[in-house]
């Protein structure tokens, strides 16, 4: 049974690592500065091809709602669901339970929302906090540390709205939180191009593979002739940490946020360090090739590491893997959980170009990987900007006009 957080919604539980504040900032809780935070019906909905999205804890990385893996529902599932709230643009989406716990995102203009039953909306009242200061106040080390505090171990930790309502909320006036919220979206505007960016080049990766590879004439052979493929080390969980001691580690959660959660000190023998940009794919449920645009990290068990023996780079390692493991998957649809083994990759046959269709792919889409890597690097950077401001500007310790000269030379 989950785990229910109690917290007098009278009672402001100021978090320990706040100071002093400036004179006209105060405390508030997140219900008294809201006109509501609402809930769902508590089952699963039943999903389909189109229709209305229906927000899932899984959907929401870093704060910011990806609508491309976020899943959909019937009219009639979306009219049940939003008869509490229906989500509009200036509401929030908040998870209250599970591995993504405690992270706010925007509901996005001119796009119809609903709630999954790990979810909650929050509806600010704009005459006391701006929604988007609230989403950084949410989403801040801080109130990280403060929400993690209330963990006491057990598989379904939940928030409920009483202890939602409850939330510490530290209050600058409105034209501060304005000033505050800002600064720190210039540094998310400037991530959120760069997304469009590597979309772009993504996209001319998968149609130059389309147009000049993926030839009805080709040859086949077995996988493991064409690709060197490496299973990730089961490196000791006992040996985790959060605390950034040691090397990061790829493990397969990773893959949808490209974020490694945990670092290890061990020592594998049969360790591989995976580089941005590489081609990687998970071996449980879903069988997407992908590049990996994380820092450099462990491979971790149930994940699978692949490089060509052919040339083509990994631009050519992830679009002729896309159909085998896709093949996979399907027949492996209906059981609980979908493991991908050896044996699987064993029997698998992949279409084979001419070496010098190999290397004029490769040269074509050399450019466009680099970029998509230089890419990924930068919003790295952005983010970690992002989040080193944050706290100081919503402690009151870094002024306004000193946040912004930082990110104007960043940006």
């Amino acid at each position: 049974m989950a785990s229910e957080m109690a917290l007098a919604a009278e009672e402001v539980h100021i978090p320990r690592s706040v100071g002093v504040l400036p004179h006209d900032w105060r405390w508030s809780s997140l219900g008294s500065v809201c006109k509501g935070v609402f809930d769902c019906p508590h089952s699963t909905p039943k999903l389909t091809e189109t229709g209305p999205f229906v927000v899932r804890t899984q959907d929401i990385t870093s704060g910011i709602l990806r609508l491309d893996s976020t899943a959909r529902v019937s009219s009639a599932t979306y009219a049940e669901r939003i008869k509490r709230a229906e989500p509009i643009h200036g509401d929030l989406l908040y998870s209250r339970e599970g591995t993504y716990f405690g992270i706010a995102a925007e509901v996005p203009r001119n796009v119809q929302v609903c709630l999954g039953q790990r979810m909650v909306l929050i509806r600010p009242d704009s005459q006391a906090v701006h929604y988007r200061f609230l989403r950084y106040w949410l989403n801040s080390p801080t109130m990280s540390a403060h929400i993690h505090g209330y963990r006491d171990g057990s598989v379904a930790e939940r928030l409920n709205l009483t202890t939602i309502r409850a939330l510490p909320i530290l209050l600058p006036p409105i034209p501060q939180q304005l000033a505050i919220a800002g600064v720190l979206g210039a540094l998310d505007e400037k991530i959120a191009l760069n997304e469009q960016i590597t979309a772009t080049s993504d996209s001319l990766i998968r149609d130059l593979f389309d147009s000049s590879l993926r030839q009805p004439e080709a040859e086949s052979a077995p996988l493991f002739e064409v690709f060197d493929i490496t299973f990730g080390a089961p490196f000791k969980s006992a040996e985790f940490n959060a605390e950034g001691i040691g090397r990061p580690l790829l493990r397969i959660r990773d893959l949808k946020t490209f974020e490694p959660k945990v670092w290890t000190t061990q020592r594998h023998d049969k360790e591989l360090v995976v580089a941005t940009g590489d081609t990687v794919a998970g071996m449980d449920a879903e069988f997407r090739p992908t590049f990996w645009m994380g820092e450099p990290a462990l491979l971790n068990q149930r994940v699978l590491h692949v490089r060509s023996r052919i040339g083509g780079g990994s631009p050519f390692c992830r679009e002729v893997l896309r159909a085998p493991l896709a093949l996979v998957e399907n027949y492996k649809t209906g059981t609980t959980v979908a493991h991908l083994n050896k044996s699987d990759l064993v029997t698998l046959v992949v279409d084979i170009p001419s070496k010098d269709e190999v290397a004029s792919f490769e040269a074509a889409t050399a450019p466009l990987h680099k970029r998509l890597v230089a890419t990924a690097a930068e919003n790295r950077t952005l983010a970690a900007l992002r989040n080193t401001l944050l706290p100081q500007l919503m402690s009151g310790k870094l002024r306004v006009r000193d946040a912004e000269k930082i990110v104007e030379d960043a940006v």
